[in-house]
């Protein structure tokens, strides 16, 4: 079993995705169980390129259903293209054609537009379906994706069930902004993401930043370190850093000093009152607490 997690940790590294054992675990198991994996986490720690990267693995398509207070069943299922329809009702009248026939074409699968859930069961070889921010939805649309999750398939009235011949492997993620229901968690396996530590930090920013100084990758995976210690509103997380990492960079710098935080803050902190505590932070225990001195 650790030779397949090791292996698994590979493909995810070469799939340019930085990762440890609960990680690759969590996705082995998933693959293998065929159960959908719940990846919890704060905003921007990389719960969503977990998704991304099962699917560059397995070679899959990737499909993503963004979630969204007011989601319903309808939204994430399909739709009738009704200007099409209409267009095709235009050109059958004065056809002769019975109404019966010309009301079972205009519901047929030519004039569906498919929306992720039904474009997952539809695939003919196994997607990986991103369920982005499900704790965004309601408990209702939380209950119509376990029936979902249970049997693999839909009905719809003017065509009929429709089963998947080859079920999708689902990736659901939260960002805590609600308590997900226990019948959910119940079906899916579990994975907390956290910060990164200072050395995964370091290996990220190398790894997606071409170019990056080693001293400023340090630098700056030290400051964050360090910033996500002070009580903001909202802690930057990982795609914050990149961001950061990216700015310096083009701006050819080779490591952090206090004005060059100050000129560059929006890359990391979007939030006044976050702001104003860093600057605090900073006159009450100076810079030094977020840039030591390198060796």
């Amino acid at each position: 079993m650790r030779k397949e997690i090791r292996r698994i940790q590979e493909l995810m590294e070469a799939a340019d995705y930085v990762t440890d054992a609960p990680v690759a675990t969590s996705v082995h198991l998933a693959t293998i169980l065929r159960k959908p994996l719940l990846i919890e986490g704060h905003a921007g720690v990389g719960k969503t390129e977990v998704a991304k990267v099962m699917a560059r693995m397995l070679g899959a398509t990737l499909i993503r259903l963004q979630c969204y207070e007011g989601l319903d069943a309808a939204m994430a299922l399909y739709e009738w293209n009704y200007q099409k329809q209409l267009l095709h009702i235009k050109l059958e009248e004065g056809s002769g054609t019975p109404t019966e026939q010309r009301e079972a074409a205009i519901f047929s699968e030519p004039f569906l537009l498919k929306r992720p859930l039904l474009q997952a069961i539809t695939q003919e070889t196994s997607p990986v379906l991103l369920v982005d921010e499900i704790d965004r939805s309601d408990e209702e649309f939380e209950a119509f994706l376990l029936e979902i999750f249970s049997e693999w398939q839909i009905t719809i009235p003017e065509i009929g069930t429709i089963k998947a011949a080859h079920p999708p492997h689902v990736i659901l993620t939260s960002n805590r902004n609600r308590e997900l229901s226990d019948a959910l968690r119940r079906r899916c396996l579990y994975l907390w993401v956290d910060y990164p530590s200072f050395d995964k930090e370091v290996r990220i920013v190398e790894r997606k930043v071409p170019g990056v100084n080693a001293r400023l990758a340090r630098e700056i995976a030290r400051f964050m370190e360090s910033l996500r210690a002070v009580r903001l509103s909202k802690v930057p997380g990982v795609a914050e850093t990149l961001d950061w990492a990216r700015a310096l960079t083009a701006l050819h710098a080779d490591h952090l000093d206090a004005e060059l935080v100050a000129e560059t803050l929006g890359c990391v902190l979007k939030d006044a009152d976050d702001v104003k505590r860093f600057r605090a932070e900073v006159a009450s225990a100076g810079i030094g607490k977020f840039i030591p001195v390198e060796g």
